[in-house]
């Protein structure tokens, strides 16, 4: 098979997302590395590029620069990630949607319920894939759980409680950081901090693996540093479409919490559990019996956990390879498989949403409001 063309814009030197992105798309020999544009600065950008294997002459100083280019080549990239600050997310995206590009996203996709909206327009009316990387959808016994889901095993799902919550914003001393600061500071980050950082890949999760839809949330936000102007923890119940209860908590204060993601789902037969420090496991606890471990790599697991399982069983399966996952199942759709289990663009719409949802709720002392775009209410 031919590999498809991959570029990139953004996750330069020191990104801590880029190399992921890097492992991950290039992994099982899919995509080749043909084209980016890494760094705000252009020679810096154009430099780290060659050192990774792009030609010289598809090393480029800006996006604006790959795109005119790319768009006039007969050997044009297939698919552009867009890994650049979230405030340009939707600019970048926009444009290479409407030159007739696939793109995947970073999330937030935008910054703006109105953006995201327009974003799906796009990708609808053009007929190009548009994906968010929420990649933890693509951890193998994630799809298990999905697919358990499904098929019915749990019976009807009743609850869904999760949380992302780490403790690495805990320290006030650091509060001035630039690495921190921006995330707390609505001119940077719009308008939450941590339930738009990290919350919104647990609401994601919930709506994923529970095959459903939020359609109102419950806020209760909290700033505990002083100065931080958005939230560093807050608690977001949340309603799905056929009935689902949902709780979630988010944090960056939890100190003596690392990544701190994991999610429950519980059913009229039985509840699962996955937690992302120890991805390999399914936790299955069937009514009136005793819990059970579903490892990766054992027989008898479902089809979509099965082909995204890379090696033997006991062996770990990290991060950038959750990434490459997302990368596979891109490649299998542009290639016309049916399979993939994507976020689409409608996905990243559905969480901007939802953090505008969970900000008004939040600013009416918890009151419940409707977390569905407009264009699907």
């Amino acid at each position: 098979m031919t590999k498809l063309r991959w570029g990139m814009i953004g996750g330069g030197e020191g990104s801590q997302i880029g190399p992921a992105h890097r492992l991950g798309a290039l992994a099982d020999g899919l995509f080749e590395f043909s084209a980016a544009a890494l760094d705000h600065r252009p020679d810096v950008g154009r430099s780290y590029a060659k050192t990774l294997g792009v030609s010289e002459n598809r090393a480029y100083g800006d996006w604006n620069e790959m795109l005119t280019s790319e768009a006039k080549r007969d050997d044009r990239i297939d698919l552009v990630t867009v890994a650049t600050p979230n405030s340009t997310h939707f600019e970048i995206t926009k444009a290479f949607l409407e030159a007739g590009f696939n793109v995947l996203c970073e999330k937030p996709m935008t910054m703006t319920v109105e953006e995201g909206e327009e974003i799906v327009k796009i990708a609808n009316k053009v007929g190009k894939l548009c994906t968010v990387n929420y990649c933890y959808s693509a951890y193998p016994m994630v799809r298990q759980a999905r697919a358990m889901v499904q098929n019915g095993e749990l019976g009807k799902i009743r609850l869904i409680v999760t949380n992302f919550s780490h403790g690495h914003h805990g320290d006030a001393d650091d509060a001035d950081n630039p690495r921190v600061r921006w995330r707390y500071d609505p001119k940077m980050a719009g308008v939450s901090g941590q339930f738009a950082d990290c919350g919104i890949h647990a609401l994601h999760m919930a709506s994923f693996i529970g095959n459903d839809e939020v359609e109102v949330v419950s806020a209760d936000f909290a700033s505990t540093i002083q100065g931080r102007e958005l939230e560093d923890d807050a608690m977001v119940n949340f309603r799905m479409s056929s009935g689902i209860v949902g709780r979630l908590w988010t944090s960056s204060v939890a100190i003596g919490r690392q990544h701190g993601f994991d999610i429950q789902v519980f059913g009229e037969k039985g509840g699962l559990k996955w937690i992302s420090e120890q991805p390999n496991q399914l936790l299955y606890s069937k009514i009136g019996n005793r819990t059970e471990i579903i490892e990766k790599g054992e027989n008898n697991l479902h089809d979509d956990a099965s082909r995204l399982s890379r090696v033997a069983i006991a062996h770990p399966e990290g991060f950038p390879l959750a990434v490459a996952n997302i990368y596979v199942d891109i490649a299998a759709t542009i290639n016309g498989d049916v399979r993939a289990n994507l976020p689409t663009a409608a996905d990243g719409l559905r969480s901007m949403a939802a953090v505008y949802a969970a900000t008004q709720s939040a600013r009416k002392t918890g009151k419940w409001v409707d977390a569905r775009p407009p264009m699907f209410r």
